[in-house]
């Protein structure tokens, strides 16, 4: 209740107008005038016995009290004059008020994690409370170092735009690289498509951190795939996995050069990609300009791997693709979901774009079911990442700026620096689980508003907080293909995944040291 407007007794009213209400806020901000300023008049006192002011029910005094205040900074029965009620109300719309020294020297609000706007919109979801402290660690956890006391303390600890500044690639060096790489892809795609070869009609399809622009550390890896259109292909899904599927031909013209990897008319995948890696290391040998050597073909893998030694190694890897320009699947009906973030009109364009399949083959048991193939969508995360604001020209010349991609790359480069400490621990996760769980951190951050350059520490929280919840329950909805369990303990044992929840908890709540580390073994090089 307001004192002015209070129908009390006088000397009620008195003492009520001699503690005026302040907030918590700006308690901390402005400070009483004494009681023994000249120009303040006399009020009545308290009676004999009385511990101090009166309280609102249910208030505390120190709410009222600054951290520093002295007693006799609010002494009892003064009254403050209007100028100071003024003050206190203007610094708690705008912070102290010019010519009052604060209490306590004010410090800029952080923004929490979390928080709801205007809109409704959740910036992220509320993170459950980090785990008790347990008797025994995890092995390979780190325990020696002091854990902050607040989440958003460690917010102000660590420079965020200090990390991306040294992630940044110098043009020198990836025009360097790109030379060597274009050179020797262009020499293997015209060699496949000039002769007569089962992948005559291969094209080029950049795919890849390096081209959707969130490489980050050195221009070493490269991702490119040969895209070979195959028409009225028919598909049958394996084992409702919703990714992987048997291709057959609705019809099988004579003369399909594709026919010799017919399997009971099933097109191996296996027996494909064997093919095409044999005419890749039969035209590397024909390559004088570069020192270029095949890899060890990873069990699983897609990838027909090489590496390119110029002044340090290059890895390139080459994926054979098959275009199919028919709808998409139906397991992939409910997925991309970017109507609220980059509207229905662009997820229906994108939809009406080729998917692929790659020979990527299914797990079988303890091995690989390998007539297989597995869908792909990199072109279409491609395309994501250049149209990834709601306003068309976001990061363009002339756009308002957003921190969704350093958001990215800062995850990257976390999962990145804990997996060259923790290999073995590891091994399993890779950039694209990292890349998965910030589509669907943009989904429920849509707004550009909520990728502000300036709130870069709050932004990437989120996306930590948003990957911390995956791995606590287990589940990373694929982002094209939602059945698909990218975090299923068929994949990723509950072990590994506890232990890099573990590390990542660490990192965070002690501004991520794991970014500085690079720079400590260089100083000491």
């Amino acid at each position: 209740m307001d004192p002015r407007s209070s129908k009390t007794t006088p000397a009620a009213s008195k003492a009520e107008a001699a503690t005026p209400k302040v907030s918590a806020r700006s308690a901390r901000g402005a400070q009483p005038e004494s009681s023994e300023s000249p120009a303040a008049p006399k009020a009545a006192r308290p009676k004999a016995g009385s511990r101090g002011r009166a309280r609102e029910p249910g208030s505390r005094q120190n709410s009222i009290r600054g951290p520093q205040e002295t007693p006799g900074a609010s002494a009892l029965g003064a009254r403050p004059k209007k100028a100071s009620v003024r003050a206190a109300a203007a610094e708690d719309r705008r912070g102290p008020a010019e010519g009052l020294p604060p209490s306590v020297p004010p410090e800029p609000p952080l923004p929490r994690a979390g928080s709801r706007r205007k809109g409704g919109t959740r910036s992220a979801p509320e993170q459950d409370p980090p785990p008790g402290p347990r008797k025994t660690p995890s092995p390979g956890l780190p325990v020696s170092a002091p854990r902050v006391r607040h989440r958003e303390e460690a917010l102000g600890v660590w420079k965020p735009q200090a990390v991306l500044e040294r992630l940044r690639l110098s043009r020198r060096d990836i025009s360097a690289a790109a030379e060597v790489v274009n050179s020797v892809v262009g020499h293997i795609l015209q060699r496949l498509k000039n002769f007569d070869s089962e992948f005559k009609g291969v094209e080029l399809l950049r795919t890849g951190s390096y081209y959707e622009h969130v490489k980050i550390s050195a221009p070493n890896e490269f991702d490119v795939m040969f895209k070979l259109e195959v028409p009225r292909l028919q598909l049958e899904e394996y084992c409702n996995s919703g990714a992987h599927y048997f291709v057959k031909f609705k019809r099988n013209p004579k003369g399909n050069p594709l026919s010799q990897f017919l399997e009971n008319e099933v097109l191996s995948a296996s027996k494909m990609l064997l093919k095409f890696r044999k005419i890749i290391k039969e035209e590397m040998k024909k390559i004088n300009d570069a020192d270029v050597t095949l890899e060890k073909k990873e069990r699983g893998s897609p990838a027909v791997k090489l590496c390119i030694k110029k002044h340090e190694e290059i890895f390139v890897d080459i994926i054979l693709a098959l275009e199919s320009k028919s709808s998409w699947p139906a397991s992939t009906n409910e997925g991309l979901p970017i109507q609220n973030w980059l509207g229905t009109k662009v997820r229906q364009e994108l939809r009406r774009q080729p998917f692929y399949l790659i020979p990527k083959h299914a797990k079988e048991g303890s091995g690989f079911q390998k007539e297989t193939w597995r869908l792909s969508f990199s072109h279409i995360e491609k395309d994501i990442l250049k149209k990834h604001g709601q306003c068309k020209t976001c990061c363009e010349t002339d756009g308002a700026k957003c921190c969704r991609k350093d958001c990215l790359k800062l995850m990257k480069y976390l999962l990145e620096q804990l997996k060259k400490k923790n290999q073995k621990e590891l091994d399993k996760f890779h950039s694209y689980h990292v890349k998965t769980a910030f589509f669907h951190t943009c989904t429920e951050n849509p707004h550009d508003e909520d990728w502000l350059p300036k709130n870069l520490n709050l932004c990437f929280d989120n996306c930590v907080t948003y990957f911390l919840k995956c791995l606590t329950k287990e589940q990373l909805e694929h982002y094209f293909i939602p059945g698909v369990n990218l975090f299923s303990r068929d994949k990723i044992n509950k072990i590994n995944k506890e232990f890099l929840l573990k590390q990542i908890e660490y990192q965070r709540n002690n501004g991520f040291p794991v970014f500085d580390e690079d720079d400590v073994l260089k100083k000491k090089n």
